[in-house]
């Protein structure tokens, strides 16, 4: 094994343990840190394959932004949320076994793919995969209706969120 793929193997195992604390810890303030965690991971992740944009954009929106919104809502509202009830969902077996299912289909469906044991070319050093990417969110021949589509989506919610914020004064 390479180097490589040493520290692949590790932070994927910490990745997994990190996501699989986020749902079974008890308090919501470490689970909100396990999934700082977990998301850190995956931006290493992201790193490791080259796709330095994405493990950017991994820590800035979605550790930056995202986690810390959500661990300060937490902390803001948490004297409302005392104890009210069980902190578990009492199907919890359920939704255990669930995930074991989906779990076993997914590694059935990858062990009959061949793609698993096939490895990636490398990519050439002149390689700009931020204007690629760029190139393709603008461009008529690739994804510039999903991205137009999805930038209506976005102002839709917000226009709507404005609307029922000021409505229920």
């Amino acid at each position: 094994m390479t180097v490589d793929q040493v520290i692949f193997l590790a932070v994927a195992l910490l990745t997994l343990f990190a996501a699989l604390r986020v749902v079974t810890t008890g308090n919501i303030v470490h689970a909100a840190f396990w999934l700082i965690a977990a998301l850190f991971g995956v931006a290493v992740i992201f790193a490791l394959l080259n796709a330095s944009f994405l493990a950017v954009v991994q820590v800035v929106v979605y550790i930056g932004a995202i986690a810390m919104l959500f661990i300060f809502a937490v902390m803001l509202t948490r004297k409302e949320m005392r104890d009210r009830g069980p902190q578990l969902n009492p199907n919890w077996r359920f939704g255990a076994l669930l995930a074991a299912v989906a779990f076993g289909g997914l590694l059935l469906i990858v062990n009959g793919w061949s793609g698993v044991t096939k490895t990636a070319s490398a990519v050439p050093s002149d390689f700009d995969a931020v204007s690629a990417l760029g190139n393709a969110l603008v461009s008529p021949d690739a994804y510039v209706l999903p991205f137009e589509v999805a930038s209506v989506l976005l102002v839709a919610a917000l226009i709507g969120a404005v609307y029922v914020a000021f409505n229920q004064k």
